[in-house]
């Protein structure tokens, strides 16, 4: 359902970009807390409004956007879950 709204709320992603580079994120993307904001969206069942998925952006804060990138990290993909043998030569 939220996916409809990402060009209606990008102006609040680039607002919370902007804030994160201000406070020193310069690696920080709108298209990233976009899917942190998502991400966190997942684990609540409830259907939200419009005016509550901004106001999940506009509360995003620093802290909570930098935990979800590196529980991220973590997760990225399991190179050895395939049981190939890699060439490393």
């Amino acid at each position: 359902m939220v996916e409809q709204w990402k060009d209606t709320v990008w102006p609040a992603l680039e607002s919370k970009k902007d804030e994160f580079h201000l406070l020193g994120y310069d690696r920080a993307t709108t298209e990233e807390i976009w899917k942190c904001i998502t991400a966190r969206l997942k684990r609540n069942k409830d259907e939200l409004q419009l005016h509550q998925f901004v106001n999940q952006i506009m509360r995003l804060s620093a802290n909570e956007y930098m935990n979800w990138l590196t529980i991220s990290a973590y997760q990225g993909p399991d190179w050895f879950s395939e049981n190939e043998i890699l060439d490393l030569k």
